[in-house]
This record gives structure tokens, C-alpha cells and sequence, in this order.
């Protein structure tokens, strides 16, 4: 099975020269490989640098080798709500993937599991693939149960062959890189959470074989291992996305494995 790289750039770059620049060298990494990128490679921008990343992405080997995705989606198709991106408006942008209930959203900018599953219903309504982040704010006490009640929430009234079309990003708040008191995960220990959820998966929704990422301050150093173990689907990638150098790092080491 393929591996994922999910390129979440959150609140950056500046400028569309940078997001540009940023393009370039994936680009020119792309370009010197012998054979075609075999992980599947998407790019989430902030919205206002969607047209000029689709732009992007239809040329040279990003072409074939590079998706489109969004950080975020209303909860309706169509109406009076100021400052929302609907689905209709990301498919005819030429979206393929949505993000969702990022640990972003839900711990700072307060959206709950309700508000979530709501995004997730939209994301599947307009025929894209969510990538639903799930993680629990911190390791101790009964975290486990925290997480699967999460997941439950999320999901809560999605079919078991939508929740086949998701990609799943288990992110743990208490090792993301923007957290204070932030402590690194191990894929060891990350796949341990990983096998939880698709355990959970399995005997609640009957579900299968469901693709599950990491997601906590993946990095050029880190990104081998969690690449090359066995069960980690791939990697969502936030801060060092939108450092080149250290992007096409991440890349290498998705080759690595393979």
C-alpha cells in the first residue's frame, strides 16, 4: 500500500513567491529521481494560495506525482456564511483532499466533535477524501478511552464504506512541536495508539483495513522511522513543510523504505 505525505502548510508562507518557491524545489527533487515518486504527495495550502498551487500542480512532475488539498471546509453546501470555504467551491478549485478536526481547530479555535463529524459529513457529501486528524491532549490517565470516544464522536452516523475513503491522521497534541511542553513521539509508541484506532475501528464500525498516518512534528530526522513502520500509512506534515530543504528531506526518506 502506498505511503501518504500530507503537506499541511497551516497559516504560511507570506507570499505566493514563497509557496512558489516551495513548489520548485519539490519540483526539482521530483525531476531528478530515476523513477516515478511512488508515495502519494498532497499539498494543503491556506486558501488563498489554492488556484496558484492547482496551477502549480498541473505542471512539470507535480503533474503526475502532487495533489490539491484543503486545511479546512463549511459545515453547508451553500448560504450566508461569511468567511467560509464550501465544498462545491474546493471541488471546482480542483481539491481532492480536506483536512479536518485538526488539533488547531479543535483545541484553539474550539470546534468540537459535533462541529467536526459536520465537516467530515461535508468533505464525504462532496465526493473528496478527508483526512481526519484524531489525538488525545495529553498521555496519562485514561487517554485511551478519551481517544476512542473521540473517534466515536467524529464518526458517529458515517457509513463504514465512507469511513473506508478516509485517510485517518493520528496526531497526539502532546507531541506536536507547538506545544509548550511538547515531547516526541516514537513510531514505536505511535503505532501502538495507531493499532488502538484500527482495532476500534473494527469492532465499532466494522471497518477494515482503515489508512492511518502520523501526525506530530514529523521531521527530516524523525521521518525515516515513522515512514519505514510497518502500519504507519504515512505522515502529516505541518512546520517543516514550508521549509523546502526540509521537505525534500521528508520525501528522501519516504523513498528510503520502500
Amino acid at each position: 500500500m502506498k505511503k501518504f505525505i500530507i503537506a499541511n502548510w497551516k497559516m504560511l508562507p507570506q507570499t505566493a513567491v514563497q509557496a512558489r518557491e516551495i513548489l520548485a524545489r519539490t519540483d526539482e527533487f521530483l525531476g531528478g529521481l530515476q523513477e516515478r515518486f511512488e508515495p502519494s504527495l498532497v499539498f494543503c495550502p491556506p486558501f488563498v494560495f489554492l488556484d496558484e498551487v492547482a496551477t502549480a500542480l498541473g505542471q512539470s512532475h507535480l503533474l503526475h506525482d502532487a495533489e490539491l488539498g484543503a486545511q479546512d471546509i463549511a459545515t453547508r453546501d451553500e448560504g450566508a456564511l461569511t468567511g467560509e470555504i464550501s465544498g462545491p467551491q474546493l471541488a471546482v478549485s480542483g481539491v481532492r483532499y480536506v483536512i479536518v478536526g485538526h488539533s488547531e481547530r479543535r483545541w484553539t479555535l474550539g470546534e468540537d466533535d459535533a462541529t467536526v463529524n459536520a465537516k467530515l459529513t461535508a468533505v464525504l457529501r462532496n465526493d473528496l477524501v478527508p483526512i481526519v486528524c484524531l489525538g488525545e491532549r495529553e498521555r496519562s490517565g485514561a487517554w485511551e478511552e478519551i481517544l476512542r470516544a473521540q473517534a466515536r464522536a467524529t464518526f458517529h452516523d458515517v457509513a463504514p464504506v465512507d469511513i473506508a475513503r478516509c485517510l485517518i491522521a493520528y496526531e497526539p497534541v502532546w507531541a506536536i512541536s507547538t506545544n509548550p511542553d511538547a515531547r516526541p513521539d516514537t513510531p514505536e509508541s505511535a503505532l501502538k495508539s495507531i493499532e488502538l484506532l484500527r482495532s476500534f475501528f473494527a469492532e465499532e464500525f466494522a471497518t477494515a483495513d482503515v489508512r492511518v498516518l502520523y501526525g506530530g512534528s514529523v521531521n527530516p530526522d524523525n521521518a525515516v522511522a515513522f515512514l519505514g513502520t510497518k502500519g504507519i500509512d504515512g505522515v502529516l506534515v505541518g512546520g517543516a513543510s514550508v521549509r523546502p530543504d526540509d521537505f525534500v528531506q521528508i520525501l528522501q526518506a519516504a523513498i528510503a523504505p520502500l
